[in-house]
């Protein structure tokens, strides 16, 4: 069975969206706000439909063909290639404001674009799977790999290494480079590194034995351990660090660095002042003795388990899953004049700055920012002042 679909907008995880003639909302992949197509019905709920392209009718003014070519293979890298580059930042914006209003209630809050960012050769920092000993993507909503020559995302050097290095028994690796110093490193996330073979100079990483790299960001030299976090491209943790500095501009006194990964911020924003850094993680916490000024308190602990001191701003970078209630709980008990939220989802973005306005901070503005093109990933910066 098949129908008519006017694609009007797009959901959080990157399908485009649209009303099926009995009211039904329908998610489909590939798809643009300003599709006009003929849908397939893939999945049937009561409340919505998951559907496939089988025609495109009239094609949105946003619609391009995908500049790889391993898109068409059902390469899962990225989900939004088939879409203008600046429609992309636009329907990031988009997906901010329609979780702020549909799960915060908030519909006023002033949403915007970060700085353009290069949507190709950016990542310098990718987990891959292995399939007979080379690298690839798995297929969107598979465990299947496909291993490309080639990879449009990955920054070159890594590109070059994962379409011809032999990774022998490993299952899972992430390929990492420090970009501004050519340090290399591949660490063994899953799987063992038994006939692994790799260039001369490149790094080897396992979790017995973590090797690390340096990135340099605004200046500063971090030490990134292999299983450790790290944004996935310099240029992009600038831009974010400048946020977050703008978010919390004007506010003198202690800092929280909640969720501190290696230290990004808190070696950034906090050589200045009182800093507290809140990280669960042992391999970020080793690394943050490194990458902090010395006069950094660094608190191996969950944030939901750590019992809050008194700051005058606070930094908070969660996972996808966010604060939650404890964690806003916790974060709240800081008394902070102001917070900076740094998400990577936008329904826990959204949910988050809903509660955190339950107590009492209220958002003042969000900007997008964007780290991971070709995809519908989104991360973002929002302000909120305590009232």
């Amino acid at each position: 069975m098949t129908f008519e679909l006017e694609v009007d907008r797009v959901a959080a995880g990157g399908d485009g969206l649209g009303t099926a003639p009995d009211g039904r909302v329908v998610f489909v992949p590939a798809s643009v706000p300003g599709d006009r197509l003929t849908v397939g019905i893939v999945q049937q709920k009561k409340q919505f439909i998951r559907g496939r392209v089988d025609a495109i009718i009239d094609a949105s003014p946003d619609r391009v063909d995908p500049p790889c070519p391993h898109v068409a293979r059902g390469c899962g890298g990225c989900d939004w290639q088939h879409i203008d580059v600046d429609a992309q930042s636009r329907l990031r914006v988009d997906l901010v404001r329609d979780a702020l209003r549909r799960i915060a209630k908030i519909d006023d809050l002033d949403v915007s674009a970060g700085p353009t960012l290069s949507a190709e050769g950016y990542r310098t920092t990718a987990r891959l799977a292995v399939a007979n000993r080379r690298a690839g993507f798995r297929i969107r909503r598979s465990n299947e790999v496909i291993v490309p020559d080639s990879c449009l995302v990955l920054h070159p050097t890594l590109d070059q290494l994962a379409t011809t290095a032999d990774f022998g028994s490993a299952e899972e690796v992430v390929l990492r480079i420090g970009e501004r110093t050519g340090e290399v490193m591949v660490h063994v996330a899953s799987g063992d590194a038994d006939g692994l073979v790799l260039p001369a100079g490149v790094l080897l990483s396992t979790v017995d034995q973590p090797a690390s790299v340096t990135e340099i960001v605004g200046g500063h030299r971090f030490t990134i351990s292999g299983p450790s976090f790290f944004q996935c491209r310099p240029d992009g943790a600038e831009v974010m660090v400048g946020l977050v500095a703008e978010a919390i501009k004007g506010v003198e006194g202690p800092l929280v660095d909640a969720y501190a990964g290696v230290g990004l911020f808190g070696a950034l924003l906090g050589q200045d002042r009182p800093l507290t850094a809140v990280e669960s993680a042992p391999t970020s916490v080793a690394d943050s003795r490194s990458n902090l000024p010395d006069h950094a308190t660094i608190v191996e602990s969950d944030v939901e388990q750590w019992a809050p001191t008194q700051a005058a701003a606070v930094i908070a970078d969660p996972a996808r899953a966010g604060l939650g209630p404890k964690g806003v709980e916790v974060l709240a008990g800081t008394g902070a004049e102001v917070m900076a939220l740094v998400s990577c989802d936008v329904a826990s973005m959204a949910r988050d700055v809903g509660l955190l306005s339950e107590c009492g901070y209220q958002p003042e503005w969000a900007q997008t920012i964007d780290l991971f093109g070709h995809t519908s990933h989104v991360e973002v910066v929002t302000r909120l002042v305590r009232r």
